[in-house]
């Protein structure tokens, strides 16, 4: 049991909240879809989620941007959870 616990945590990845491209938060969120699928899935929950959307807009996020900075990491792990 103490075994499989050790080998549960090796295999977490610690999010440190740091700059991210979109795709690579994406695929964290959702590590079974294709990449494109995956962006898609987390541009719909932000969508879905009008609070995160609403602070994500004040840090001037775009859409169109291919990189979230820092503030907005934090603000998705806030709203979302870490992947």
């Amino acid at each position: 049991m103490i075994k499989e616990l050790k080998n549960m945590k090796a295999e977490e990845k610690e999010w440190r909240v740091r700059p991210y491209y979109k795709s690579e938060l994406a695929e964290a969120y959702a590590p079974y879809l294709a990449p494109g699928s995956a962006l898609n899935r987390l541009a719909h929950w932000i969508s879905l989620n009008a609070p995160l959307s609403q602070a994500l807009a004040e840090t001037g996020y775009r859409r169109s941007q291919r990189l979230f900075t820092s503030r907005q990491v934090a603000l998705i792990f806030e709203y979302l959870g870490e992947p």
